[in-house]
């Protein structure tokens, strides 16, 4: 697991400079300009590939954009994006048009050498904000962004890989040669689970909706604890899930904790309404909670978005990927997540996630969940509330969602987020 993109995109770095060869990307957008690495040996990720291409095949396949130029990113910008990659470069670079009407390619993979894989949430851009942002989240120039991505290697690579060549074919008709699926290289168990819409591609007429089940099966087991990080919460599915089990909890410690965007970039009303859903199941029962994170440094706080999609259950479960919490992903867009039932994975991403937020090592959060959230999560984030309700300053990066309510302008947030999930 590698927490945000201070973290993750070194990582991705270090893997695409030492490809052999080949070097496979799949995003929702790409910037050129874009930076992996901020020291002295930084470099353009135009000029990253560019360089590659010289000795190994580099292949970017990127959503062609949005057919309305009021929505980003635009058709157009993206065909300049192709055209500075490919200028002057040996970097092949491809634009699928094959979208369900008003819909996206979501999914954000990086295959190098077909031995790694990075399947996450952090696109290599820099429209909207800043993806390289570290785990102490102070305070910078622009929107910070807390973000999330998984590093795969052994046999589960060859499942990222042969996604990725399939739309390749269907894109360009290139053939590309797949190199067989690595040996194991740990002990940990995990799937590859993907959304693909039905009559899109050729190759998988029927669709694949495996992200969707994943979660439901998952949250429908769920004993005691839920916790989940995403930019949207749209879903109806999770959500009747999730109320199901508030209004009739499987255990006394049963928590659910979700950690949102402040500010999501669309959709903001449609959050609300489900969260107020899931407020009148818990019932004042506090076994429910809607927390958002803040940038910090001292004394000043500002904007932070969170655009993980993360899901871990019971420290039993974890998925980690591209999929937001709504219809986009579950059905409509293409997406890709890692799925893995490892207790040991699933529970230090819990603690190393829960110690970034509350602001405290693993070891001070290491106790019994429901003792963490009514003790810490909930006075915390409580407190930061009452002081921003109070015009002071916020001393701790958690706060309470504000505005929690029953649904209103329900529409808004799905037409105003037809085309861009980001």
């Amino acid at each position: 697991m590698l927490v945000d993109g201070g973290e993750a995109l070194p990582r991705i770095a270090e893997a695409l400079t030492g490809a052999r060869s080949q070097v496979h990307i799949a995003g929702w957008h790409v910037t050129p300009d874009f930076g992996l690495t901020r020291d002295d040996q930084a470099s353009r990720l135009r000029d990253l590939l560019g360089d590659l291409a010289e000795r190994v095949e580099v292949r970017v396949l990127l959503w062609a954009g949005a057919p309305v130029p009021i929505f980003t990113p635009a058709r157009a910008a993206v065909r300049r994006v192709r055209e500075e990659l490919i200028r002057g470069t040996r970097v092949q670079c491809a634009l699928d048009f094959h979208e369900r009407p008003m819909h996206c390619h979501h999914e954000k993979l990086i295959i190098v050498d077909g031995e790694v894989a990075f399947v996450g949430g952090i696109d290599l851009t820099s429209l909207g904000g800043d993806r390289f942002d570290s785990s102490d989240h102070s305070m910078r120039g622009r929107l910070g962004w807390h973000d999330a991505s998984s590093r795969v290697r052994g046999p589960a690579v060859a499942d990222v890989a042969g996604h990725f060549t399939a739309r390749w074919r269907e894109v360009t008709g290139e053939q590309v040669e797949e190199t067989p699926p690595p040996a194991p290289a740990g002990d940990v168990e995990l799937q590859v689970v993907r959304t693909v819409p039905e009559k899109i591609y050729d190759f998988l007429p029927q669709g694949d909706f495996r992200i969707l089940e994943t979660y439901t099966r998952a949250l429908r087991s769920a004993r005691k604890l839920v916790y989940l990080e995403s930019q949207f919460l749209w879903s109806a599915q999770v959500v009747e899930i999730l109320a199901n089990k508030l209004r009739e909890p499987p255990s006394d410690d049963f928590r659910v904790v979700v950690l949102l965007p402040a500010k999501p970039n669309n959709g903001a009303d449609t959050t609300r309404g489900q969260l107020g859903v899931l407020a009148a199941a818990d019932n004042g029962a506090a076994r429910f909670m809607a927390t958002t994170i803040s940038a910090r440094s001292g004394g000043l706080t500002g904007p932070l978005y969170v655009h993980a999609k993360i899901g871990i259950v019971d420290d039993a479960w974890l998925t980690v990927g591209s999929a937001n919490l709504n219809e986009h992903s579950f059905f409509n867009d293409t997406e890709m997540n890692v799925v893995t039932c490892d207790r040991t994975v699933a529970r230090q991403t819990r603690l190393r996630l829960w110690a970034e937020h509350l602001e405290l090592s693993v070891e001070e959060v290491s106790g019994e969940p429901v003792g963490v959230i009514d003790e810490l999560w909930r006075p915390i984030a409580g407190e930061q509330l009452e002081r921003r309700k109070r015009g002071e300053p916020q001393t701790h990066r958690l706060l309470e969602l504000p505005g929690v309510s029953r649904r209103s302008m329900g529409l808004v947030g799905p037409l105003d987020g037809l085309f861009v999930d980001g």
